[in-house]
């Protein structure tokens, strides 16, 4: 059985947050979604969970990240062309989202990033397989 992976992300403002990432083309489980917490669906083994910022902080007895300063985590996506990384990545902007950092091309890999509304830092990449076959 594959393991599923959550990622748990605080968020100020959560309908902004979702109308923000439905605009990227994500959808929400329903079952997992509330007044607190939106359940952002990536694959059918990678989910968000979107947390307001005061339900996220009974998780933890450490102190939230102020994303505005500090970088928590770098959250990478896959894309399938760079014509799509691209895309995504006008999408976020369009959409209130920030430049984080600019495109790199390494050939066999390319990718760019953005800032979402809460400061969370998204890197979106493409990978040609047959880079991937080779290791």
């Amino acid at each position: 059985m594959a393991r599923k992976l959550f990622v748990n992300l605080a968020v100020s403002d959560l309908s902004r947050s979702m109308s923000f990432f439905r605009k990227l083309g994500f959808e929400f489980e329903p079952r997992f979604t509330d007044e607190n917490a939106a359940c952002m669906i990536v694959s059918e083994e990678a989910f968000v969970m979107l947390l307001v910022r005061k339900f996220f902080q009974t998780f933890t007895k450490k102190e939230l990240c102020d994303t505005s300063r500090s970088t928590e985590s770098l959250l990478a996506l896959s894309c399938e062309s760079r014509e799509e990384v691209d895309a995504l990545v006008a999408t976020a902007i369009a959409a209130g989202g920030a430049h984080a950092m600019d495109p790199q091309d390494l050939g066999f890999m390319y990718g760019w990033s953005f800032y979402d509304p809460d400061g969370h830092h998204w890197e979106v990449m493409w990978m040609d397989p047959a880079a991937l076959q080779t290791h």
